[in-house]
């Protein structure tokens, strides 16, 4: 096919099986050539039945094998994924937006290998408009998430200051603070957060509340924008995922709407 882009995902837990999936069944422009996952075994299975298996490669391997790199993996891994992919001159397509607010040297490092890192919209939205409101003077940015409690279990914010999830009762705010500082305490919990920093004024302007909220069953984000230009406010519910109750069902969508925009000829949205 003209102007095929080969496709290479590492990870293949919520986010990457679905994703994985979705690419086999046929996607115009994208073919999957590369999978990693940490139980192999496990993996091995689970492409077994994909009409045109992709071959099963060590995270550090994914970079050779395709045009587009996704991340879609525990935050721990990230460097493992982002590294090899940026400096073979990919596109790199991270889920973990989190993970490179600390790491934003890989955006110099992508700028001298023609790299590119393109980060879906994920479970937010409205990102369109932040950027166009930031094109002209934004006072703040402010986005409230509110979770399940046991969609915030293992956070290291929450560990470190030994918070009982499970003795909270009615909704409660459990941080305030800068996206930079909210991505290092909740590494599975705000890449919504970074990926709305990053569209907009920054992780150090944009300001963050997480809620533990045992009145609600959605992972919901209400994001408000003073701009210049306009005011914005806008709340998304999202489903939370079966197997990660820390993501989104809407995330691996967003991915995969994201991988098309790279390959269509008609593309909406900035």
């Amino acid at each position: 096919m003209a102007g095929e882009m080969t496709v290479a995902i590492g990870g293949l837990g919520a986010i990457g099986a679905h994703l994985a999936r979705a690419l086999d069944a046929g996607v115009e422009g994208l073919r999957l050539v590369a999978v990693s996952a940490r139980d192999q075994e496990k993996a091995r299975r689970g492409i077994a039945g994909f009409r045109a298996p992709p071959r099963l490669v060590a995270l550090p391997e994914l970079a050779a094998a395709a045009d587009i790199v996704v991340e879609a993996a525990p935050a721990a891994v990230f460097e493992q994924i982002a590294e090899p992919a940026i400096a073979a001159g990919r596109i790199f397509v991270p889920s973990s937006v989190g993970a490179l607010l600390p790491r934003m040297q890989l955006v110099a490092r992508a700028r001298e290998t023609g790299a590119r890192i393109v980060v879906p919209t994920g479970a937010l939205l409205g990102l369109d408009a932040v950027r166009a409101a930031a094109e002209g003077s934004v006072s703040s940015v402010t986005i409230e998430t509110r979770k399940p409690p046991r969609g915030l279990e293992g956070a290291p914010y929450l560990v470190e200051r030994s918070v009982d999830l499970g003795g909270i009762a009615a909704p409660t705010v459990v941080f305030r603070g800068n996206a930079f500082d909210a991505a290092r305490g909740f590494p599975a919990n705000v890449n919504v957060a970074a990926a709305l920093a990053l569209a907009g004024i920054g992780p150090e302007r944009t300001m963050v509340e997480i809620w533990a909220d045992p009145t609600v069953t959605r992972n919901t984000h209400t994001i408000r924008v003073e701009a210049e230009a306009a005011r914005l406010t806008m709340t998304i519910e999202n489903v939370p995922s079966e197997e990660n109750p820390r993501t989104g069902k809407v995330t691996p969508l967003s991915i995969l709407a994201c991988l098309r925009g790279l390959t269509s000829t008609l593309k909406v949205g900035s």
